[in-house]
Order: C-alpha cells, then sequence, then structure tokens
C-alpha cells in the first residue's frame, strides 16, 4: 500500500496542518477516505519507475535526471515513487509545494528535493527546516527564506529561476543581476542552482521548435551574465522530460524528468525522437487502475441502463456493474467516447453513462463474467493494453491530466518494490 497516499496536501501558505493532541481528526483536517471496503485500486510498478528513471539516465548522459515527483508523484504515490526514482539513479527529487516536500521527509526520502516555485513567507521555516532547496525569483522571497535560514542556523542551497518566456513565474533577465546579488550577499544561502522552463518543448511545428531555441539562447544569455559576474552555480537546467529528449543542447547539467518517469512522452515528436535514441528500449508504464466486477444481470436488448438512458444494449447482454466512476477519475466523457474496459482479455463498451461511484459494462452474451472477475481501465490484461495515452486522444487532453486526475478515493497499491531484504516484492495475485 502506498504510504501516506494524499495526507493532507492542504496546508499551502500555512505549511502543514497537525491534527488535534487527543489525535481525533478534526473536520478541517479530514482528507477524502481511500475505498479499501471495494475493490477498486490502482496497482503501481516501482520497478517500472526504476527503469524509466535508468533509461532516461542513460540517454541524457553526461546531465543528470532530478525526478519530479509533484503531485503525488503525478497521482502514484509520492514516497514510494521518489524512492524508486533515486533507485534508478535520479540525483534528487522536484515538488510544487513545502508540503509535498516535507511530506518525502517524514516518509524518510533523502536527498536533494527542489522546489519548483517560490513558497510564501508562512511556509519559509518549514522549507529550510525540511533541508528543501527553494527556488527564487524576487527580492522578497530572497529575503524571506534568508530570514528562516537565519533562525534556524542553518545554511540553504537555493535556485534561481528566470523567465524566459513561459511566463508563469521566474525573474525577467533584466532582474536576474540584482536578484543574483541579493543572493550572494546572504552569507546564509549558497547559490547552487540557475534555471528555466520550456514551454513548447513538446511541439510539432517548426514554430515551436524555434520558440525553445529562442527560450534557449536567452537562458544562455543570462547563465553568461551571471558568469560575467564572476558567479558560477554548480547547478544549470533548463528541459522537462520533452526538452530532454528532443532537444540534447537544453540538458545542460541536470533535466527534470516528470512524466518520463512514469512511462509516458508527451507528443509524437518527443516520442520520434526517443525512438531515435533509445535503441529499441522502451519505457514502461508504471500505473494501472483495476477494479472487480461487483455485480452482473442479464439485461434484454432495447434496455438502456444507467442515468439517462443513453444507449439502447444491442442485444440481449450480460450487464456487469463494476465499483469506480468519475469521483475516481473516471471521467463522463468516456462514455461518449465509445470507451472500452478489459474483461477475461477482451475489450468491452460501456453500457451506459459513468456514475460517480460505479460503471456498467456490457459483456454481450458472454455468461461466463462473474463477480469477482478482474476489470482493467488502464494497464494489460492478456494481450490487449489500455494507456492513459488512449485515454487522452478519447478526451482531448494529455496523459498527465489522466493520471493525476485518478482520485484519492483510490488506493494505490505498490508492487515489485525493493523487499527489506534484497530482491522485489512479488505483483499482486
Amino acid at each position: 500500500m502506498a504510504d501516506g497516499v494524499f495526507k493532507t496536501l492542504r496546508a499551502g501558505m500555512r505549511g502543514p496542518t497537525r491534527p488535534k493532541a487527543d489525535g481525533v481528526e478534526s473536520d478541517e483536517t479530514a482528507t477524502m477516505a481511500q475505498s479499501r471496503s471495494r475493490p477498486a485500486w490502482a496497482e503501481v510498478d516501482l520497478a517500472a519507475i526504476t527503469h524509466n528513471t535508468r533509461l532516461l539516465s542513460r540517454l541524457v548522459r553526461p546531465a543528470q535526471v532530478c525526478a519530479v515527483v509533484k503531485a503525488h508523484g503525478y497521482g502514484h504515490g509520492a514516497p514510494a515513487v521518489a524512492k524508486a526514482a533515486l533507485a534508478g539513479g535520479a540525483i534528487g527529487l522536484a515538488v510544487a509545494l513545502v508540503d509535498e516536500g516535507a511530506e518525502l521527509r517524514r516518509h524518510g526520502v533523502h536527498g536533494p528535493i527542489l522546489l519548483l516555485s517560490e513558497c510564501g513567507a508562512d511556509a519559509a521555516a518549514t522549507a529550510v527546516s525540511s533541508t528543501l532547496t527553494p527556488t527564487l525569483y524576487t527580492v522578497e522571497g530572497v529575503e524571506q527564506i534568508a530570514r528562516a535560514a537565519r533562525l534556524l542556523g542553518q545554511t540553504t542551497s537555493v535556485h534561481l529561476k528566470v523567465d524566459t518566456g513561459m511566463h508563469r513565474v521566474g525573474a525577467p533577465a533584466t532582474d536576474v543581476p540584482a536578484l543574483v546579488r541579493a543572493i550572494v550577499d546572504e552569507p546564509i544561502l549558497r547559490f547552487e542552482g540557475l534555471w528555466t522552463h520550456l514551454s513548447v518543448a513538446d511541439g510539432e511545428c517548426a514554430e515551436d521548435r524555434s520558440y525553445t531555441l529562442q527560450q534557449l539562447e536567452r537562458f544562455d544569455g543570462v547563465v553568461a551574465d551571471v558568469a560575467r559576474e564572476g558567479v558560477h552555480p554548480s547547478i544549470i537546467h533548463a528541459a522537462n522530460t520533452a526538452g530532454a529528449i528532443a532537444f540534447p543542447t537544453a540538458r545542460y547539467g541536470m533535466v527534470r524528468s516528470g512524466i518520463g518517469i512514469y512511462g509516458y512522452l508527451p507528443g509524437h515528436a518527443v516520442t520520434a525522437a526517443f525512438a531515435a535514441a533509445a535503441g529499441g528500449e522502451t519505457l514502461r508504464p508504471a500505473l494501472s487502475l483495476k477494479a472487480r466486477v461487483v455485480s452482473v444481470r442479464m439485461c434484454d436488448e432495447g434496455e438502456r441502463p444507467s442515468y439517462g438512458r443513453m444507449r439502447a444494449l444491442p442485444q440481449r447482454s450480460l450487464v456487469a456493474t463494476v465499483p469506480i466512476g468519475y469521483a475516481d477519475g473516471v471521467p463522463r466523457a468516456l462514455f461518449t467516447k465509445g470507451f472500452e474496459v478489459l474483461i477475461g482479455g477482451k475489450r468491452r463498451p460501456l453500457a451506459g453513462m459513468v456514475t460517480m461511484d460505479q460503471i456498467m459494462v456490457d459483456c454481450g452474451g458472454d455468461a461466463f463474467v462473474r463477480p469477482g472477475d478482474e476489470v482493467v481501465l488502464l494497464g494489460r490484461q492478456g494481450d490487449e493494453e489500455i494507456t492513459a495515452d488512449d485515454w487522452a486522444a478519447m478526451l482531448g487532453t494529455i496523459s498527465y491530466e489522466v493520471l493525476c486526475g485518478i482520485g484519492p478515493r483510490v488506493p494505490r497499491i505498490m508492487v515489485n518494490g525493493p523487499k527489506p531484504g534484497g530482491g522485489m516484492s512479488p505483483p499482486m495475485p
């Protein structure tokens, strides 16, 4: 079972929220219950995470991989994923929130953890005490982290982010000299890294490629300006998974790989570049979404199961009820796009609209489907496979959103992880 799945990620500006001293959880700290009482789960193959990290590390050498495990490891379970990525050669981790980094520390995750955005003043002390590496891009941010570091008597490594065209967060190039000076003038801070983020490295068209090259040119200019001031941060980084694969000049000393370590690639151009470089090796999707049939009933031709009576059964059919729905990250839109699940190694369509807690599956005349049979919504069964890319194509979105959208009611079951005495744990039966 994943350690601490979706525990209290709400603190934001105030830092982690603690339960009451009497052990009774207050209403405002309550998190969504996991559905261990029903047969629906996400299975996370930790050996796939390790494999993917190791493969990406080989592809980007001599640069090194920082594994992005924000959003609870893209919905996979951050502590276990972080450890598996480090085992695969990642030199550090990256998260979006102070609470995410602190959660990793509480689960015994060691090594550098980079915060990808400036934190608020109220979270600065937690960031420093948790030995996280803050990203900074304002004078106020520098002052807040320096103040927290002085109060704790703890020298803190920081990275400076430059906005080269993403226009989300980061310092304009014109502000960089003053920010560098503010950082190096604080003895309690160590200026470790300088970085930027690429907005269309996964783009398919010439304009996107040109824009990415412009971003890298701007970033190179900033790096050169900083060097002329006699300041030489030890880590320079710009590339996400797409940039690391499709733009070798974007690798610098480190790449930040998110979706790649989970077994997916963002877009056709990146996929083609990966195939050309990987020599036949492939990434392995790490997450499977599974459930079991809980009820079956024979329905006559023309019956219209589920809300809205949206689809008439084309023949007398066995309809199987499966206890997972849109509250768990199975969007209603999948029904209208012709989504199928796997039961008994066969693709089977939905019999009606996805509901909050359940789906109904049209098994046709197959009377051999029984309660307890495994249902695969994401993953492989027999010779068939359904991927997050398949969902994304149906929904007009990206694999990131599919994976992150699997809800907190769904427990994460870790398989193929390291055993305490060595070796790997077996997959679930």
